[in-house]
């Protein structure tokens, strides 16, 4: 999943949790909860991309 896509999924689930919220509404639930676990998911997996790899951080005392 891509950055983009990513935002997309977080926007998608938000809107499910406020219709949750506002309604009560079963589905609205169902839809939050599968989200969140794709979500998730998604989270785990790019933590352990990133798990050995240095965070590269700039110097601030050179120009590169």
């Amino acid at each position: 999943m891509n950055a983009r896509q990513f935002f997309n999924r977080v926007a998608q689930l938000r809107k499910f949790q406020k219709e949750y919220f506002a309604t009560r509404s079963k589905d609205a639930l169902r839809q939050s909860i599968a989200l969140e676990k794709e979500i998730d998911t998604e989270i785990e997996r790019v933590q352990a991309l990133l798990k050995d790899k240095p965070i590269k951080q700039p110097n601030i005392f050179t120009n590169g």
